[in-house]
C-alpha cells in the first residue's frame, strides 16, 4: 500500500521531460562526488559510475522510464533489461540502441562480478597493474590487448549513445539568428519574464534556449504579428513552465504544431496554454495515425478505467484521455488531414466511446451503496446531434436514459432505494460524471430536455411509460426528435427492444399532413424565439441548419425508416415525394456548407464566425475548407446557398406556413 501511495509522485501524468535534465545534473554530481570527472583511462577505471558504465545505462532507461511511464503502466518494471526492450517495444527508444544498451550492460556487469571475485571484495575499479589486467583478461577469457580495446570500446559507445540523449542541443540550431527580436513588438516580448510560466529560473533556462526558434517560426506564420500576439496569451495563461518547455526542447516539432495552432485559431491557443499536457499525445507515436473509430476507443478508455481503482481518479484519467483525443481531431481538422464532416463523425465516436466506458463505471460505483439495478438496467439515449453522429469541437450533448425494472420494486443494496429513485439517482450520478468540474475539468454539458414532460419530467423514465406516451401522446415535434435517437450505452437486450420500437414508430407516424404541419410551427417558433447572431450565423435564421434540420427530421419521418444523418433524412424528403428533386440537391448545398461552417467556427470560439478576429492564417482555414477564394465570395455564396434553401422550404411548407 506505501508503494502504490507514491505512484502518483513517481509516474507523473503527463510526459516528464524535465526529468531527462534532472538525471544529467545527477550523473554530473556523482562524477564531481566521486572524483570521476576528466579524460578516461582505463586503469582504475569505474566500471559502475564511471562513464559509459552501469550506472549510466541505468539512469538512461530510468529517465525514459519516468518520461513515458505515468502513461503507460508497461514501462513501470524494474529491471535495466527488462524496462529497456519495454522501451524499445513501445517505440520510446529505438531498437538499435536498445539492443546495444542491453549488451553492453550485460558485458558491464559481468566485468563487474569479474573484478569483484578476482579481489574477492565489493570493488568497481578495474586494475591499476599490468599484472592484474593480466589476470583479469584471463578470467574473461581474452587476450589483454583484445580486452582492454573491448572495454574502451564499449566505454565510447555507451558514452556517445548517452551523451547524446542527456546533452540535447536546443532546437532549430542557428535558424533564428535570422530573425532580431527587433522584427517583432517589443514590448510584447518583453513582458514574457513576468508571466507565472517563467518565474522560476529553470523555466527562464529552458525558454531563453527555446525562444529563437520559436520567434524563428514565427516570423514564417502567415501573419507574424497575430503569430506573436496568439503566442503571448499561450504563454500568458500557462500556469507553469518547466515541464512544457522541456518537453518542446525535447520534440522541436511540438513548436512547429504550436505555431500552426497559435496562427490559425487563438481561442485553441488558449485552450493549450490550460491543457498543455495534451501535447503528450502528439509524440506518443500513433497521433498522425488512421482513426481507430468509436469501439477501439470505448476499448482503450475502459482498459485504462480498469486500471484505476479509484472512482475519481478514475473520472479524472477520462478527461485526460478525453482531452488528448478531442485535441487530436481538432489539429486533424486544422491541418486538413480531415474534412469538416469527418471531423464532426469523430467528435461523435468520441463522444460516445466516453459515455460508453463511463456508464459500467458509474453504474458499479452508485452499486455499492444501492445495490445493482432493479430488472434489466437502463439505456442511455444519445438525442440530437449526438445520436445524428455529427457533433463539434464545443457540442453538449443531448441524452436521455430509459430503465426496465420489470417486476422489482427495488434494489437490494446496503441502502436499497425503490425503482424511480434509483434510476433518477443514476441517472444524476451519469450527469456528474460527465459534467463534474475537476482537476482535469469537465467532460461535456448535458442537456436532458429531449425527454418525455421535458424538464417537468423525471430525469429516467420507465420503458413501459416511453413506449406509452411515445405511442399516444407525443407531440409530433418529438416523433421528429425520435428519428435521431441512439443508443450509446447500457443493456444490450433493452437496446434492441428500443431500436425495434422507435423504427416501428417512425414507419407508423409518416402521415404527410401532421408532419409538416409540426415542422411549419417550430419553424414559426424557432424564427421568432431567436434572432441569427449577423451573416455569419449558420444555425439560425432562414435556409440554415435548425431549418435545415427540421427539415432532414421530417424527410426521415416521411419515408419511414430510420436513418439518422442529415443527409440521409433530405434525400427521404426527396424519395418520400414531399420534395423534388432539385429543391433536395438545394437543401443539401446549404447543409454541407452551413455544417462545414459551423465546424470551422467551433473551433474558433462559441459563436458564429468573425471574419475581423480570425487572422490571415484563421481566413486562410476557412477558405481551404469551403473552397472559395475570398471571405467575400464566401459571404455571397453563404447568402446565395441559404436564400435558396429558404425559398425551397417555404414552397414545401406551403406560402402560408412558410413564414
Amino acid at each position: 500500500r506505501f508503494l502504490d501511495s507514491l505512484t502518483p509522485f513517481v509516474w507523473r501524468k503527463h510526459l516528464d521531460f524535465a526529468a531527462i535534465e534532472d538525471a544529467h545534473n545527477m550523473r554530473l554530481a556523482i562524477r564531481a562526488h566521486k572524483g570521476l570527472g576528466g579524460a578516461f583511462c582505463l586503469e582504475g577505471h569505474n566500471v559502475k559510475l564511471g562513464r559509459g558504465g552501469i550506472r549510466e545505462i541505468e539512469f538512461f532507461t530510468q529517465t525514459r522510464q519516468l518520461i513515458a511511464g505515468g502513461r503507460d503502466p508497461d514501462l513501470r518494471v524494474r529491471g535495466t533489461v527488462e524496462g529497456l526492450a519495454r522501451l524499445a517495444e513501445k517505440g520510446w527508444v529505438p531498437q538499435e540502441a536498445a539492443d546495444t544498451l542491453t549488451e553492453n550492460y550485460r558485458f558491464h556487469r559481468e566485468l563487474e562480478h569479474r573484478v569483484q571475485m578476482l579481489r574477492d571484495a565489493q570493488t568497481h575499479l578495474l586494475p591499476n597493474s599490468a599484472a592484474e589486467f593480466d589476470r583479469l583478461a584471463a578470467f574473461m577469457g581474452r587476450e589483454t590487448g583484445e580486452l582492454r580495446d573491448e572495454i574502451a570500446e564499449r566505454v565510447a559507445t555507451v558514452d556517445d549513445l548517452i551523451e547524446g540523449f542527456f546533452r540535447q542541443e536546443a532546437p532549430g540550431g542557428d535558424a533564428a539568428e535570422e530573425v532580431p527580436e527587433a522584427a517583432f513588438d517589443e514590448e510584447v516580448i518583453a513582458r514574457w519574464h513576468g508571466y507565472p510560466a517563467l518565474r522560476s529560473e529553470r523555466a527562464q533556462q529552458i525558454f531563453e534556449r527555446l525562444r529563437p526558434e520559436i520567434l524563428a517560426r514565427l516570423a514564417r506564420a502567415a501573419n507574424p504579428d497575430e503569430a506573436l500576439l496568439a503566442f503571448d496569451g499561450f504563454l500568458r495563461g500557462l500556469p507553469a513552465g518547466v515541464q512544457v518547455f522541456a518537453l518542446f526542447e525535447a520534440n522541436p516539432q511540438l513548436i512547429d504544431l504550436l505555431v500552426d495552432i497559435v496562427g490559425t485559431a487563438p481561442s485553441l491557443a488558449q485552450y493549450l496554454s490550460r491543457n498543455a499536457g495534451v501535447f503528450d499525445a502528439v509524440i506518443a507515436g500513433d497521433f498522425f495515425a488512421p482513426w481507430p473509430g468509436r469501439a477501439a476507443l470505448e476499448t482503450a478508455l475502459v482498459e485504462r478505467l480498469e486500471a484505476e481503482p479509484d472512482y475519481e481518479r478514475a473520472l479524472d484519467l477520462a478527461r485526460r484521455w478525453h482531452k488528448e483525443w478531442h485535441f487530436r481531431v481538432g489539429v486533424h481538422h486544422l491541418r486538413g488531414l480531415v474534412d469538416a464532416a469527418c471531423a464532426g463523425t469523430q467528435y461523435a465516436d468520441l463522444a460516445g466511446a466516453v459515455i460508453g466506458a463511463l456508464w459500467p463505471r458509474v453504474v458499479a460505483q452508485f452499486a455499492t451503496r444501492h445495490g445493482v439495478p432493479p430488472g434489466r438496467g437502463a439505456a442511455v439515449i444519445g438525442m440530437g446531434s449526438l445520436g445524428a453522429g455529427r457533433l463539434h469541437a464545443r457540442s453538449d450533448l443531448d441524452l436521455i436514459v430509459i430503465y426496465d425494472a420489470g417486476d422489482a420494486e427495488g434494489s437490494d443494496g446496503a441502502r436499497p432505494l425503490s425503482v424511480r429513485p434509483y434510476y433518477a439517482r443514476l441517472t444524476q450520478a451519469l450527469i456528474t460524471a460527465l459534467t463534474a468540474p475537476m482537476a482535469e475539468g469537465r467532460l461535456y454539458e448535458v442537456d436532458m430536455r429531449l425527454r418525455p414532460s421535458g424538464n417537468q419530467g423525471p430525469v429516467a423514465t420507465s420503458w413501459p411509460s416511453f413506449r406509452s406516451y411515445q405511442a399516444d401522446e407525443a407531440w409530433t415535434w418529438e416523433h421528429l426528435a425520435l428519428t435521431r435517437a441512439r443508443v450509446i450505452a447500457g443493456d444490450a437486450g433493452l437496446a434492441d427492444d428500443f431500436e425495434a420500437f422507435r423504427t416501428a414508430l417512425i414507419a407508423d407516424k409518416a402521415a404527410r399532413g401532421p408532419v409538416l404541419r409540426a415542422v411549419a410551427d417550430m419553424r414559426a417558433r424557432v424564427a421568432g424565439a431567436k434572432p441569427p447572431e449577423g451573416a455569419w450565423d449558420v444555425k439560425l435564421g432562414r435556409g440554415r441548419l435548425l431549418e435545415l434540420e427540421l427539415v432532414a427530421q421530417a424527410g426521415n419521418l416521411l419515408v419511414g425508416h430510420g436513418a439518422r444523418d442529415p443527409v440521409s433524412g433530405l434525400r427521404g424528403a426527396v424519395a418520400s415525394g414531399w420534395l423534388d428533386a432539385a429543391g433536395g440537391t438545394a437543401l443539401e448545398a446549404a447543409f454541407g456548407l452551413c455544417s462545414t461552417l459551423q465546424m470551422v467556427a467551433r473551433l474558433f470560439g462559441d459563436g458564429p464566425l468573425d471574419p475581423d478576429r480570425i487572422g490571415k492564417a484563421g481566413a486562410a482555414f476557412v477558405l481551404r475548407e469551403t473552397g472559395e477564394e475570398s471571405l467575400e465570395m464566401l459571404a455571397h455564396r453563404l447568402d446565395r446557398t441559404c436564400d435558396e434553401a429558404a425559398c425551397v422550404i417555404d414552397a414545401a411548407l406551403g406560402a402560408g406556413e412558410g413564414g
